[in-house]
């Protein structure tokens, strides 16, 4: 494994750990990396739209406006597999905080 290829696997790892402890910013980042393909990870927008969405409902403005951009490529479908995605997401980090 090249060095670059290990370098963008510790940052995606590293976004997941922050993400998963409700870091907006670490969700907007997950989404620009799953949105673009970049950082390790293959292009995914329904990935993308569930990041973009945790960090909006944080207050994230930034995400809010990248969640819109990406919808506009995406179906009505794959919206609410994404939405659905970020929900189960969100209860799951709410567990592990009570």
């Amino acid at each position: 494994m090249g060095s670059s290829l290990k370098s963008a696997n510790f940052l995606i790892e590293s976004r997941l750990r922050d993400a998963s402890r409700g870091c907006d910013r670490a969700c907007y980042d997950l989404g620009v990396a799953y949105s673009t393909g970049t950082g390790g990870v293959v292009l995914d927008l329904i990935e993308a739209h569930k990041w973009f969405n945790l960090a909006a409902v944080a207050g994230n403005q930034c995400a809010q406006e990248a969640r819109a951009d990406i919808a506009e490529d995406m179906s009505a479908r794959e919206i609410a597999t994404a939405q659905r995605a970020a929900r189960d997401m969100l209860q799951g980090m709410q567990r592990r905080a009570a």
